[in-house]
């Protein structure tokens, strides 16, 4: 298939600053990429310590004298309806613009733009029914619950379904009643450049919203270290989560981070083996394997470890790699040439640490772009790199166990603890295992079908902090505790007088 440039791409990408698109103050820009051909189709404005000045000064403006904090929580609600209408309405035309500059398949891509819509109705909806929480000591005390907004959140955003993640995090950020300064991936910026028009279009008020392109280590790190900006909500590698933890510490900055994984996949003997079959595969091959939760260790018990591997490595090379706008393709390009070097540096890496069984290299057809054939390594020990690193690609690595403390033992062996998945029709194990394991989220018998209620979120080096549900409401607001007297005030008196003792006061009038 030829390469396709999609309709309407711009000439260049800007910031978004109160209201306005607008350049770098210096001029300074960097080239965006796409993944297909390896050319620069795009410049976009670099964000330095002065754009990211500009973009808080303007959140923090329309907080402090702005209509958007003050608005009773059915208003933001409409506004939030409007926008994922908007979402929805434009979902291909988002699809067509996050796979061309992404690499991510079209049909792939075209969920993520509905989800990113899912996640705005979501939150429209949860903070209308929010409830807080009333305590009552009968005749003598009321105690309440008042949540306000924080101020202005810097959110930043991975390069990975980008569009989606960013609706995530602006979703709960914006239905508090907070303003935000984003900050997208430097390899990703287009989709987040169309956020602008579809808050102006649903009557997001100016200022509400502030979009500094850049590297993370320049407008991502001038957002970090603003005195003016409370909160940081942070998706992306577990080293980069520990510099910006570093980093917002002088500030005693609120911080949500979901960081990186090494998500084991648990495979009982008596799994239905069809099924986690797969799930396997889904589970680390979409998205082209560049998702935090994936799968990618495989952990089989013995007695079905041989025919695990064998229909696995099989199925994993009927796997379609193809160009992204082809409806047909599975797994398209990764993101950038450097990211593609790093996953190539680890095919490389598993060859001397595992059985290659499937892919290994640059699919047939493909001589250029960034394109990695599903790659499955068998007989992976425990210490290999590529058993304990994240790969962040379409790789993964299969590991033996004989009992069910030794799969544990395995599957809690990594720094990471984002995701587990446990395959068995053993329900009493399954909610063991689920219990025992060191993750965040766990799926039994099931492939990361979320409830968009349920906490998100890591253990170990895998985050800081959960968001979802009532958890991104809690992060995104303050909760302030009100304490009301109802019968006579409970106050210990300290230097009372003793009655006595009289006083001058007291004395009669001595003439």
């Amino acid at each position: 298939m030829t390469h396709r440039v999609p309709e309407g791409l711009p000439d260049r990408i800007r910031h978004y600053i109160d209201g306005e698109f607008v350049d770098s103050m210096g001029g300074e820009t960097f080239d965006v990429l796409d993944p297909v051909s390896n050319e620069t189709y795009v410049q976009a404005a670099a964000g330095q310590q002065a754009d990211v000045d500009a973009a808080v000064a303007a959140a923090r403006r329309a907080f402090r004298e702005g209509p958007w904090p003050r608005m009773l929580p059915r208003e933001r609600s409409r506004v939030l309806h409007r926008i994922a209408d908007l979402v929805e309405s434009r979902d291909a035309q988002l699809a067509e613009l996050e796979s061309f500059d992404s690499g991510l398949p079209i049909t792939q891509a075209l969920g993520q733009a509905r989800r990113a819509a899912e996640n705005f109705r979501f939150f429209a909806d949860l903070i209308v029914a929010q409830s807080d929480d009333a305590f009552k000591v009968p005749g003598r005390q009321m105690n309440y619950v008042n949540r306000k907004p924080i101020g202005v959140a810097g959110l930043i955003t991975p390069w990975n379904t980008p569009f989606m993640l960013e609706s995530w995090k602006l979703g709960p950020a914006l239905a508090t009643g907070n303003t935000v300064v984003l900050k997208p991936a430097e390899f990703t910026p287009l989709s987040a450049s169309l956020w602008a028009g579809i808050f102006e279009e649903a009557g997001l008020p100016k200022g509400v919203f502030n979009l500094v392109n850049g590297l993370g280590e320049e407008a991502g790190d001038a957002l970090v270290k603003h005195p003016d900006v409370p909160l940081i909500s942070f998706t992306g590698e577990s080293r980069t989560g520990q510099i910006i933890f570093a980093n917002a510490a002088p500030y005693l900055k609120g911080l949500s981070m979901e960081l990186g994984g090494k998500s084991p996949a648990v495979v009982f003997a008596d799994a239905e083996l069809d099924v986690a079959i797969d799930a396997c595969i889904f589970g680390v091959f979409s998205l082209n394997g560049e998702r935090c939760t994936a799968g990618s260790r495989i952990l089989v018990q013995r007695e079905v470890y041989d025919e695990f591997v064998e229909r696995y490595a099989a199925q994993a090379t009927r796997v379609k790699v193809g160009h992204p706008s082809d409806p047909d393709t599975e797994v398209g390009a990764l993101v950038h040439p450097e990211h593609y070097d790093k996953v190539m540096s680890y095919v490389e890496l598993g060859k001397t640490e595992g059985r290659l069984v499937a892919g290994g290299g640059r699919p047939e057809g493909f001589p250029t772009g960034n394109y990695v054939a599903p790659t499955v390594f068998a007989d992976v020990a425990p210490d290999a790199r590529i058993f304990q690193e994240e790969i962040f690609g379409p790789v993964v690595a299969i590991t033996p166990f004989d009992t069910e403390e030794e799969a544990l033992a395995l599957a809690n062996d990594t720094k990471y603890g984002l995701a587990a998945y446990v395959w068995t029709n053993d329900l009493k194990r399954a909610h063991t295992f689920a219990q025992a394991v060191e993750a965040g989220m766990v799926w039994l018998n099931s492939n990361n079908v979320r409830d968009l209620r349920t906490p998100f979120g890591g253990v170990k080096a895998s985050g800081l902090g959960h968001e979802g549900g009532y958890r991104s409401i809690d992060f995104y607001t303050d909760q302030q505790s009100v304490h009301i007297t109802l019968g006579a005030p409970h106050n210990p008196t300290f230097g009372k007088q003793d009655p006595h003792e009289a006083s001058d006061l007291d004395d009669p009038d001595p003439r």
